[in-house]
């Protein structure tokens, strides 16, 4: 390109284009080049106008409108690009954990797909040697149920079930299904407070529900410092955490707590394999309680299992009988 009498714009296009993490969309425009200043000929309301995708944000929310040109800025991984920055390589559809199913290549956001192949992200063959049978094997999930009830099966691969064209329906056996993520009052994606992954709401600080449809009336520090158990873990890593308080993950509620319990979920009764005695076939030798791991022994019983009385209704002619055993010496000579 040629510069000759355009010091100014010559300048300009190498500032842009040498920043870190910044291209421009389209060479520089509509900027007079008298002095350093380098004003905008247009208004700033002409200029966003220019940089604003129809119904959205200017320049798709993925850069600034510099005089009506958008220069993106790369926050992510991935190239944006187009004169609204409404292109991005890494956001084509996936499947099975392959970008347009490697039988296609992103452009723009959209597959583009080799030839033989078709559909969103590439992954239905235009022909299919399968037979109905073999096909509808390769579509049946854990359940052995056929695209999860959620699609069709189509040469061994599913097309799940999305007749709005919403694409809330997905996974390689059309096992997630984001519509269950709707609030029927707002029908917002869980109220608009949280992020739906596979038909679950995972909810926003300081709120909660199936669909973080629920405030908390603490603020997010005061539930996080509720929720930390004494060694500095949100729940112990064996709970969630809802408002301040632990919901504990309960692998046995077959007690008056069950498994896990504690204001931070720090009891495990699973640790009292540690107090089990073998011989009296019990959980501490049957003269306690095992508390968070540990034995509470009833009155007149102590020792890690609860093993010893505190005071022996027998002679020490009749203690020393029950020591022997088979051998001469008390104990077997290895203990008192």
């Amino acid at each position: 390109m040629c510069t000759r009498g355009l010091p100014g714009l010559a300048l300009l296009v190498v500032a842009v284009t040498s920043l870190p993490g910044l291209r421009p969309a389209a060479p520089p425009a509509l900027r007079t080049t008298l002095g350093s200043s380098a004003a905008c000929r247009l208004s700033r309301a002409e200029a966003e106008l220019r940089c604003r995708v129809p119904g959205g944000l200017p320049c798709s929310g993925r850069g600034r409108c510099d005089c009506g040109v958008c220069i993106c800025q790369v926050t992510e991984v991935g190239k944006y690009y187009g004169p609204l920055c409404e292109c991005h390589d890494w956001v084509c559809e996936t499947y099975d954990g392959k970008i347009c199913a490697g039988h296609g290549k992103c452009d723009c956001g959209k597959c583009k797909c080799d030839e033989g192949w078709y559909g969103e992200a590439c992954q239905y063959p235009t022909s299919c040697n399968l037979t109905r049978k073999k096909s509808n094997e390769m579509c049946k999930n854990s359940q052995d149920i056929i695209c999860s009830g959620a699609g069709t099966c189509q040469c061994g691969r599913c097309k799940c079930a999305n007749s709005e064209g919403n694409g809330l329906v997905y996974g390689k056996f059309c096992e997630c299904d984001d519509r269950e993520c709707i609030d029927d009052e707002t029908e917002e994606i869980c109220t608009g407070h949280g992020k739906c992954y596979c038909g679950n709401c995972y909810c926003e600080a300081g709120w909660h529900g199936d669909k973080c449809e629920f405030q908390c009336d603490i603020t997010p520090w005061e539930i996080k410092k509720r929720c930390t158990s004494p060694d500095g873990k949100i729940c112990s890593n064996r709970g969630t955490c809802v408002c301040g308080e632990c919901t504990c993950h309960d692998v046995d509620p077959t007690g008056d707590w069950g498994d896990i319990h504690g204001d931070t979920c720090e009891c495990d009764e699973r640790n009292c394999k540690a107090v089990y005695d073998r011989y009296s076939d019990d959980f501490c030798s049957g003269h306690g309680q095992c508390n968070c791991g540990r034995c509470d022994c009833k009155e007149g019983w102590t020792g890690k299992k609860c093993e010893h009385p505190r005071s022996c209704p027998l002679s020490a002619e009749e203690s020393a009988k029950k020591c022997q055993g088979n051998s001469n010496l008390p104990c077997s000579g290895r203990g008192k």
